[in-house]
């Protein structure tokens, strides 16, 4: 019986290698399954971490950020505020100046300021009433028949006017020239000559409204002609009346004249200062107003209600401007002002008055009363540059050499609190002056 020999191998075979290694691997495999998950970290802790790691840098950059601002300030802040208050003089003056038109500048040798000319024209026409009281009288009238008988046969001419009296004892008036045919015979008849005329009477009233009547002419009285010639009327006389009514008297005339010489003056300087512009002057005594002309085409005794008056007016004006006024008074002021001192403007003052005023002529002569306060220079620049590096009390000794008893009042401001001298840059000092 033969004996197996059992082989031993010193490397392991592939496919045996193989398996050992799957087995190997396995445990690992199951090792890393077993394996506890990592322990939680708390976010409320990683928070924490993340904000002290934002908020130191910020604090640290605020800090220097305060830091320099504040060495900044302590020596750019500082400033000082020095508040002057002059003593101010008053200087008055009266002067007599010419406004004259024929001159464009201001003269303040010869005293003469430019003046203007203005003109405006105004024609007006208005109603009105009548006043007088008259009896009115309407004059009746009609027509007659006028014959003409005269033997021998012989016409005749009676002129306008002829008079004519009713057997009533009314008169009329004939109102044109009457020429009265001659008379005919006809066999052993006379047949009178005629014509008809248009009469009025004499009078106004209603007595004169008669009936048909019969006519004589007076004015043939003594001669041939008056028994042969005669009239007749075939119908009453009309248009005889009586009444009150107005008329125009003197004085209505003369009122109207007044009145609307007097309106039309008004309208002609109101259009004469709008034409002149708010820079000029124009005195009550400087205006010179002519009527060219004022009627009425209603004569006086006129019957009527009312009537029509016009008139025209012509305004002229001489002005001047105030600020002419106002460069010669100040100009005077400065020239009179003494050595070192200067105007003060907001303390000036002028009041005028026109002495005698020549529209025509185009010259006014004009009194000024003016004034301004003075008061003496300050150099600023000059003064801050001598304050530089002072205190409050060497800032009141340099103040007071330099200006002396020409300043009434000083108050002197440092800031911030800790500043207790004029910084050394001259931007940081201002200087003010005030009046009182």
């Amino acid at each position: 019986m033969l004996r197996m020999v059992r082989k031993i191998y010193d490397i392991k075979p592939p496919k045996i290698k193989h398996q050992v290694e799957k087995k190997e691997k396995k445990p690992e495999v199951e090792i890393l399954a077993e394996e506890k998950p990592a322990p939680k970290v708390s976010h409320q802790t990683h928070h924490k971490k993340e904000k002290r790691s934002i908020l130191l840098p910020v604090f640290g950059s605020a800090f220097v950020v305060l830091l320099i601002a504040g060495v900044y300030l302590f020596f750019k802040l500082p400033k000082a505020d020095i508040v002057i208050w002059p003593k101010v003089e008053t200087l008055s003056f009266k002067q007599s100046i010419t406004a004259d038109k024929s001159v464009s500048l201001v003269d303040s040798v010869k005293a003469v300021v430019p003046a203007q000319y203005f003109q405006a024209t105004k024609t007006n026409s208005q109603d009105f009433p009548a006043t007088g009281n008259a009896t009115n009288e309407g004059q009746a009238s009609g027509n007659i028949t006028v014959y003409n008988k005269y033997s021998p046969a012989t016409p005749l001419t009676l002129k306008a006017g002829t008079r004519f009296l009713s057997n009533s004892g009314k008169l009329f008036t004939s109102l044109q020239k009457i020429v009265i045919p001659a008379a005919k015979k006809s066999g052993s008849k006379i047949i009178p000559g005629s014509i008809q005329v248009n009469v009025q009477a004499v009078e106004g009233g209603t007595d004169y409204n008669i009936a048909p009547s019969e006519f004589s002419v007076p004015g043939l009285k003594g001669t041939a002609f008056y028994y042969s010639i005669s009239g007749t009327s075939t119908s009453a006389m009309t248009g005889g009346y009586a009444g009150k009514v107005k008329k125009v008297t003197d004085d209505d005339i003369q009122g109207a004249k007044d009145v609307l010489t007097k309106k039309t003056t008004d309208d002609a300087v109101s259009a004469l200062k709008q034409q002149i512009s708010s820079d000029y002057v124009l005195l009550d005594n400087a205006v010179l107003s002519d009527t060219t002309s004022a009627s009425t085409a209603t004569k006086s005794g006129t019957v009527a209600d009312s009537f029509n008056y016009s008139a025209t007016v012509k305004a002229n004006a001489l002005a001047f401007k105030k600020s002419d006024l106002d460069q010669f008074a100040k100009n005077y002021i400065i020239s009179q002002i003494p050595e070192g001192k200067t105007l003060l403007d907001k303390t000036y003052q002028i009041t005028y008055s026109a002495n005698t005023v020549d529209v025509s002529g185009g010259k006014a002569a004009l009194n000024l009363d003016f004034s301004s306060g003075v008061y003496q220079n300050v150099d600023k620049n000059s003064m801050t540059l001598s304050m530089l590096g002072e205190n409050y009390e060497q800032i009141k000794s340099t103040i007071n050499n330099s200006l002396g008893d020409q300043v009434t009042k000083v108050q002197i401001n440092f800031w911030p609190f800790w500043v207790s001298s004029v910084p050394n840059n001259q931007k940081a000092v201002t200087i003010e002056l005030k009046f009182e």
